[in-house]
């Protein structure tokens, strides 16, 4: 398999998946930035592990120039705040796979190599919780205003500090 380009602000993260994934056989490389990444795009991987938050921006804002360069690249997003706003954006704009955090690097294997949507994935037995419906609408309504907290806070009727100390909390479990 070709060379793995893993753009991740977590330089410790990025360290541990880089020796998993050598022990696999998988030669990678790690860029910590957008900037870093568009560089790092010749030659092309084949493969990219695109982590959402990267120290404030948008992984979802560098997507759409990572197909623009490697329009055959298959692009896995990985995040400590999984959504489903997120996760459906990251999959409209090209993303093959998306994992929450933690994944190990069999996961991560397993999402690259996962050719065709698999029907057969079970459905939750229960509901979302109601602190789960919030934090979901929160994540659509601040990926229409392309994460900008403000118009979010203004959107949602909230204060901007309200709106930032939630954001900064983990998401809730379902």
């Amino acid at each position: 398999m070709d060379e793995l380009l893993i753009i991740d602000d977590d330089a410790v993260f990025a360290t541990v998946l880089a020796r998993a994934l050598a022990r696999r056989g998988v030669a990678s490389r790690h860029v910590e930035s957008p900037a870093a990444a568009l560089q790092a795009l010749d030659p092309a991987p084949a493969r990219i592990l695109l982590d959402l938050n990267l120290a404030g921006d948008s992984g979802l804002a560098l997507l759409p120039k990572l197909k623009a360069h490697c329009p055959t690249a298959r692009i896995v997003v990985l995040t400590g705040f999984a959504s489903i706003a997120t996760a459906v954006e990251a999959v409209k704009l090209g993303a093959t796979q998306y994992l929450a955090k933690p994944a190990d690097a069999d996961a991560i294997l397993a999402a690259f190599g996962q050719q065709e949507p698999d029907p057969a994935l079970p459905v939750a037995a229960q509901p979302m919780s109601v602190k789960r419906l919030t934090w979901e609408h929160v994540q659509r309504v601040l990926a229409e205003h392309d994460g900008n907290v403000s118009a979010t806070a203004r959107a949602l009727n909230m204060h901007r500090r309200t709106l930032q100390r939630m954001l900064a909390k983990k998401p809730v479990a379902r």
